[in-house]
């Protein structure tokens, strides 16, 4: 009975499940048919073998990885530039929503997010070349701005103490608009009626903010920090390569780079591999527990 029951509903909504049919089939082409890949991590992949026939060599390329001395280094600055861009990226946008919320004049509102929204249509590739130009130690503005003001030059671009620094606000200019969208929309479906009520009880902007506002809005920051959290051990890996000179190395290999590096510059395929599933599942480790710690401790998770 259950069955046909389930049969009969998908009969009688069959329009809505049509519409749903092409992204459920570019989900398991691009996302679920790849995944056999996964079994190259386990060999030494042969383009004339393929995966079905190349060399089967184990867990050789995960102790090959866990041996090698790059191995401390590229964990410390992934997470360490994963937490950083974490901290700054992950409230700013609350904030900006919480703000652009307040604003009475609809036309000044939508001028503010068009202005905030902007940075983020512009590619990886365009923003790493406004940097260089920016902060060129010979013509860029910064620079004459320091040396103008009698200090020194800086090579920012080359000195790894600055590496994180440029990554992470480069990522605060360009994100933090786009990424207030999803707070502001939350923010529009708050009943009226509640900051009505709250006024006429003399409850200052700043108390409506505590006691409406971020109550309200909490359920879509818990989910975006649990989705935050799962994916921490994923950094942009275009704009750390673009950013990356031999001099700032030290700082700047992280994992994604060094699965480029070994995978396509050096034909290491079944290494690469074996090196970005170990990222995917220290990420899928994270986030089923950051799952559980909130499912605990409130009623809002993921499953």
């Amino acid at each position: 009975m259950n069955n046909m029951s389930a049969i009969q509903k998908i009969k009688k909504n069959y329009q809505l499940y049509l519409l749903l049919l092409p992204g459920f089939i570019l989900l398991i082409v691009f996302k679920y048919v790849p995944m056999y890949g996964v079994l190259m991590a386990f060999q030494d992949y042969s383009f004339t073998k393929g995966v079905l026939g190349s060399h089967w060599v184990g867990l050789e390329y995960f102790r090959r990885f866990f041996n090698s001395y790059q191995f401390w280094d590229q964990i410390k600055n992934t997470i360490s530039l994963s937490v950083y861009q974490l901290i700054l990226t992950f409230p700013l946008p609350i904030v900006l929503a919480l703000m652009l919320n307040q604003l009475t004049k609809e036309r000044t509102k939508k001028f503010i997010q068009t202005v905030l929204y902007a940075p983020y249509f512009i590619s990886t590739v365009v923003l790493v070349g406004m940097m260089y130009v920016v902060l060129s130690p010979s013509s860029g503005i910064v620079n004459k701005i320091i040396v103008a003001l009698g200090g020194k030059t800086v090579f920012f671009l080359a000195d790894p103490g600055w590496f994180s620094h440029l990554y992470v606000f480069s990522s605060v200019w360009q994100g933090t608009g786009w990424a207030a969208v999803i707070y502001i929309a939350a923010l529009s479906s708050i009943d009226p009626q509640l900051h009505e009520a709250a006024i006429m009880d003399g409850a200052s902007k700043f108390k409506r903010i505590l006691c409406i506002d971020l109550p309200s809005i909490l359920p879509v920051i818990v989910i975006q920090l649990i989705l935050a959290l799962g994916n921490l051990m994923n950094v942009g890996f275009e704009k750390a390569l673009l950013l990356q000179t031999n001099l700032n190395l030290d700082k700047s290999e992280i994992i994604q780079t060094y699965v480029y590096k070994v995978g396509v510059l050096q034909g290491q395929y079944g290494y690469s591999a074996a090196v970005g599933l170990f990222n995917a599942v220290i990420n899928v480790i994270l986030l089923i527990t950051v799952n559980q710690i909130v499912k605990r401790h409130s009623e809002t998770s993921l499953w």
